[in-house]
């Protein structure tokens, strides 16, 4: 599978954002997909994920209620609708597929398939 992330930006803190990844390659609608951010200084970390058929999502805690995931299979793309952003949103966002299809998780080493990344910036 090949990913590739776009849509970031700078916004004012309590603006929105909407990314996308645009999936090839593999059969995309049988992969999970996750949206990663890492901030400078900081490790990858986990802030939403998507069950392959978009059943089932998952989100970090510090973007609970305030971003949302979805996909369009026939479109071959995952969303991030990113509202209410705030100065600590600040990072390179990144989209990934895990390693397997039909297989879901939240940690970055299971993941095999990775987008190049979009940088969001929010300014206070």
């Amino acid at each position: 599978v090949q990913l590739q992330a776009s849509g970031g930006g700078l916004v004012q803190a309590g603006g929105s954002l909407r990314l996308s990844c645009g999936a090839s390659g593999r059969t995309f609608s049988t992969y999970a997909v996750g949206w990663f951010r890492q901030a400078p200084g900081k490790e990858r970390e986990f802030v939403a994920g998507i069950l392959w058929s978009g059943g089932s999502t998952s989100y970090a805690d510090s973007v609970k209620g305030r971003f949302t995931i979805s996909r369009d299979n026939a479109k071959n793309t995952v969303y991030l609708r990113m509202n209410s952003l705030k100065p600590e949103d600040t990072a390179v966002y990144y989209c990934a597929a895990p390693k397997n299809d039909y297989y879901y998780s939240t940690r970055p080493g299971d993941f095999g398939f990775w987008g190049q990344g979009t940088q969001v910036t929010v300014s206070s």
